[in-house]
């Protein structure tokens, strides 16, 4: 079904998030950071979430697909660290009352908490790249985020926990970030109250 970006949207993401109970776990000996899942228009108007393509000039995990984020500063709250790395890397200055919430936790291989914020961008979102952070930054619909044959789970010998990636047009999305985006799809977009810890990275993301 189409999502059509407006007031009525916004509305029943926010409830949805609020809803959710998310888990919080402790950043201790763990890097924290927060990533935003931002709401803004596909080109025709419809709901659609930002994710990027990051730079091949990073050191660490350079041209894969991720959703605007970083580390959290000291003081600062996951939700403030979401919204400056959004200014950052996508050139969106939002304020604080557009987070509508929080997703679970989610602990990566490489030492990572990852604190999921839920934004709203609404309409009109002008986003410029920056080239030092982003490559490329795309709208998924969330019609294309809910298409029936994604997520993809895979077993390898590695580890005992399923793999997750996403179908992105003709591209996969892997953990941490594809994770995040189906609790945000089954969260947000269908009021069902999922967990995704228990789901694995590729090994190529481990380190």
């Amino acid at each position: 079904m189409p999502y059509r970006l407006n007031d009525e949207l916004q509305t029943t993401l926010a409830r949805r998030v609020d809803r959710f109970p998310s888990q919080t776990r402790s950043a201790n000996g763990l890097k924290h950071a927060a990533v935003a899942c931002v709401v803004v228009a596909d080109d025709d108007g419809q709901g659609a979430i930002v994710l990027t393509r990051r730079s091949a000039k990073l050191r660490a995990h350079k041209g894969q697909w991720a959703l605007p984020g970083g580390r959290i500063d000291a003081g600062e709250t996951p939700f403030e660290a979401a919204l400056r790395e959004v200014h950052e890397e996508i050139g969106l200055l939002l304020p604080t009352a557009n987070v509508l919430g929080q997703l679970d936790d989610y602990q990566t291989r490489s030492g990572f908490l990852i604190t999921p914020v839920v934004v709203w961008a609404g309409p009109g979102a002008d986003m410029q790249a920056n080239p030092d952070e982003v490559e490329s930054i795309h709208r998924i619909s969330f019609t294309e985020l809910n298409r029936p044959d994604s997520p993809i789970f895979l077993d390898i010998p590695e580890s005992d926990r399923p793999v997750i990636r996403l179908l992105v047009h003709d591209n996969f999305v892997h953990a941490p970030t594809a994770a995040v985006m189906y609790q945000f799809r089954e969260v947000c977009l269908h009021g069902r109250h999922t967990r995704v810890d228990h789901f694995e990275q590729p090994v190529f993301a481990w380190k």
